[in-house]
């Protein structure tokens, strides 16, 4: 028997016009973008679907966008009877994964991952932190320079541990540089400076953190219908308790996405389904497993050809 995870993308995978397809062809897939303008009492749906790219790519933005985008196609996926047996998202992609398991409301996750957004840009002065992803180095070897450098009195560390030969750093801006330089001197492939506002999924997001329990109190969060595969552990989480104290940590802990896609291969899945914008965890996830079936569903004619191909197989 086949099992099937959805899989929801984090920030850096939106682009304007997503959703707009199946926005403007199924009334209950537009509802969500709405709601969300109603919810948050901004002309969200706009800035989706017209752009600019650099109001959309705001983390403020980009965080309810995204997740907009994520649920409103999931809407369409469900109303054909494709459910899935586990959940899990990249970063703010595991609030998607949360409303999808059940375990948040849609109206609640847009307001938390929009308040999430501006604490992050909060934390840190802008232009005084940043990531960068290191190609073709181990984790132990990596996680060795971070901690020489942090010790050193430049904070840096692991912060998406994405696939092998995949892993970003994150961290003040001398931190990320030497960090950088000592991973090329030490055989990393290549290093790759990322445009980001902040030094996500690093020590320097406490402060984000501890700002976000007040929100994550002032919402209702149940427990998870079906197991979410969380961030911080890479293991199913159900419990609503558990889900809020991971959700705090996950803003300055690092995201383990190579070892949640082998927690769900070990758990039984066959069939990744990516739901929203882009193809970045599709390509992850075959990186780490090549066998597996995946699918990114983000417009009408993917996701008329996933539902095709997923009943065919049934």
């Amino acid at each position: 028997m086949s099992k099937i995870a959805f899989v929801f993308p984090g920030q850096g995978s939106q682009t304007v016009g997503m959703g707009k397809e199946l926005a403007e062809k199924y009334q209950e897939v537009g509802e969500y973008f709405k709601r969300a303008d109603e919810k948050l009492d901004v002309d969200l749906s706009s800035i989706i679907f017209e752009g600019p790219q650099e109001e959309l790519t705001q983390t403020t933005n980009a965080q309810p966008a995204l997740l907009t985008t994520s649920i409103a196609i999931l809407d369409r996926l469900k109303s054909e009877g494709i459910e899935a047996d586990y959940t899990a998202g990249h970063s703010l992609g595991e609030y998607s994964a949360l409303v999808a398991a059940g375990a948040l409301s849609f109206e609640d996750a847009v307001y938390s991952v929009r308040k999430r957004g501006e604490f992050m840009e909060e934390a840190v002065p802008s232009g005084q932190g940043t990531m960068a992803a290191v190609l073709g180095m181990d984790r132990e070897s990596l996680r060795e320079i971070t901690h020489s450098v942090t010790e050193e009195g430049n904070p840096v560390g692991l912060a998406n541990l994405n696939c092998p030969g995949q892993i970003v750093i994150s961290g003040t801006v001398q931190g990320v540089e030497d960090a950088s330089s000592r991973a090329k001197d030490e055989g990393a492939k290549r290093v790759i400076p990322l445009q980001v506002s902040g030094p996500f999924h690093s020590e320097l997001m406490k402060p984000a953190a501890e700002k976000f329990v007040s929100i994550l109190d002032s919402i209702e969060i149940g427990h998870a219908e079906v197991p979410v595969i969380a961030n911080v552990t890479a293991s199913p989480v159900s419990d609503a308790e558990e889900i809020k104290r991971l959700l705090i940590e996950q803003l300055y802990s690092p995201v383990l996405w190579e070892d949640t896609v082998e927690k769900l291969l070990e758990l039984g899945v066959d069939t990744f389904i990516e739901i929203g914008s882009g193809k970045v965890l599709s390509g992850l996830i075959k990186k780490v497993n090549r066998r597996v079936k995946t699918y990114a569903v983000q417009d009408e004619a993917s996701l008329t050809e996933t539902i095709a191909k997923l009943k065919e197989e049934a």
